[in-house]
């Protein structure tokens, strides 16, 4: 028996069988929605967190305990959701003032034969990383990369492998990444400290990448670039748009003022606003359809299925999903935290964990279960960050080492589990099997190395300064 920290009562402490069926309910209901009803994270999540409450309150809370905990636990995602309020008209605005039409523009410009493979990596990883998405690359710069590499002859895995790994680089890098949000979210630490963290590991695995595809693409040697889907595209974005050097300045304020350490949301707010005047005096967009971008996204509809796909995205509403998702995966997380049976789950293993490699290596595994389980890194990221936490408090080692670790592994091997979001995604897109990228996915190889290498030996695992608040959250 224990008191409660909620109200002056007691209530039961939980046991491991009935926090194990818990957190087993938790993820049937979201694994089983997600892959045979097609349903959304977002409401599986919710669903699940109502299941959960009365549970809950079996061991003694109230509702008013319950109601108090998951409030206070969402309010850990009010910052993160201005963020992505503030990604979402920034995406907008780069579309509408040029900034991302020229990104893809002068990246299909640069296509040498003898270097396709790695210009078509470093390409989707610049596309990725000015729009956040590793789909809408992959839908997008990866099929017209897909159409390049077969007028080149280039094997399909060889071009799938270096479209996905530039993709998913952007997608993990990226502050207007869902995921790069998501994993520091959960853990307790900033954006911006979570990515400079995470270059520890995806710089040399990046490195390393690139040297393979260069060395192949000069080793296979290559035809001429002709095809008709990138020549669409380029006259598409060369006719609609002005472009030259004026679209880029939106980037180097916004670049500019991060590497000033300006806060996140004022410095991406303001990358939008001189996207939006950009648009309005470069590009010849009216101040009200300027405004109607930011709300709901550029909307210019050209009848081209790939300048559509890539271009038809962003603004406010673009976010609400993910906003949903940081709300209610985090009132669910707190919850279980709160009532104990995260903690009844982890001391069962905790005390085996005896070494920081051990701690990197079982969260990897957790994270690769999760994401196999949930089909997203979002219920990865979730459940892992969640359930990891307090194990990382009590080896005093910062959050940004799990959310790092969380992201090596589920976010780079989102697409090579074939039956996740990801997996089905990015075979549909490239219209090739998995089976066809994944050996040649080296960005997700060499990243999940350095993360455990890291691990066992210590180098770049961040201490917390206070060593006796660590030790307090979870005893051994």
């Amino acid at each position: 028996m224990k008191r409660s920290v909620w109200m002056e009562k007691i209530i039961k402490k939980p046991t491991f069988v009935y926090s194990l069926s818990i957190l087993l309910m938790v993820i049937a209901i979201i694994t089983v929605g997600l892959l045979f009803f097609d349903a959304s994270v977002q409401i599986m999540l919710f669903i699940s967190l109502m299941l959960v409450i009365p549970f809950v309150m079996r061991l003694g809370y109230s509702y008013q305990d319950v109601e108090k905990q998951i409030f206070t636990s969402m309010l850990r995602a009010l910052q993160p959701a201005l963020i992505l309020i503030a990604v979402g008209t920034l995406i907008g605005a780069w579309i509408a003032s040029g900034t991302v039409p020229a990104l893809i523009y002068y990246g299909i410009q640069s296509i040498s034969p003898q270097f396709f493979l790695v210009t078509t990596l470093i390409f989707c990883s610049l596309v990725s990383l000015a729009t956040g998405s590793s789909w809408a690359t992959l839908g997008t710069a990866g099929v017209a990369m897909m159409g390049v590499g077969y007028s080149l002859g280039v094997p399909v895995g060889l071009t799938g492998g270096a479209i996905v790994s530039g993709a998913y680089f952007g997608d993990k890098i990226s502050p207007l990444s869902d995921t790069t949000n998501l994993a520091p979210a959960v853990v307790g630490t900033d954006i911006f400290t979570h990515i400079k963290h995470m270059l520890w590991t995806t710089v040399p695995a990046y490195t390393i990448t690139a040297i393979i595809f260069t060395i192949i693409g000069l080793n296979s040697g290559g035809g001429s670039v002709n095809s008709a889907e990138v020549n669409t595209l380029t006259s598409y974005l060369t006719d609609t748009f002005n472009l030259g050097f004026v679209p880029f300045i939106p980037a180097v304020v916004l670049f500019t003022l991060l590497i000033m350490k300006k806060p996140a949301i004022t410095s991406i707010f303001v990358g939008a606003m001189v996207g939006a005047v950009v648009a309005i005096v470069y590009q010849g967009f009216a101040i009200a359809d300027v405004f109607a971008v930011l709300y709901s996204g550029y909307a210019a509809e050209s009848g081209i299925a790939i300048v559509d796909t890539l271009l038809i995205r962003g603004g406010l509403l673009s976010m609400l999903p993910m906003m949903l998702i940081f709300l209610i995966a985090l009132g669910l997380g707190g919850l279980l935290e709160k009532s104990g049976i995260l903690e009844t789950i982890i001391r069962s293993f905790a005390s085996k964990i005896k070494s920081t490699g051990m701690l990197t290596f079982i969260t990897s595994i957790s994270s690769y279960l999760t994401l196999g389980l949930g089909g997203t890194f979002s219920f990865a990221g979730v459940m892992t960050g969640t359930v990891m936490k307090p194990v990382y408090q009590r080896f005093n080692l910062r959050p940004e080492n799990l959310s790092r670790t969380m992201e090596d592994s589920a976010t780079q091997s989102a697409p090579l589990l074939p039956w996740t979001a990801s997996g089905v995604f990015t075979a549909t897109a490239l219209g090739i099997p998995a089976t066809a990228y994944i050996p040649f996915s080296f960005l997700a190889m060499f990243t999940l190395f350095f993360t455990l290498l890291y691990g066992f030996t210590g180098f770049t695992m961040k201490k917390e300064e206070r060593i006796e608040e660590s030790e307090e959250e979870l005893p051994a």
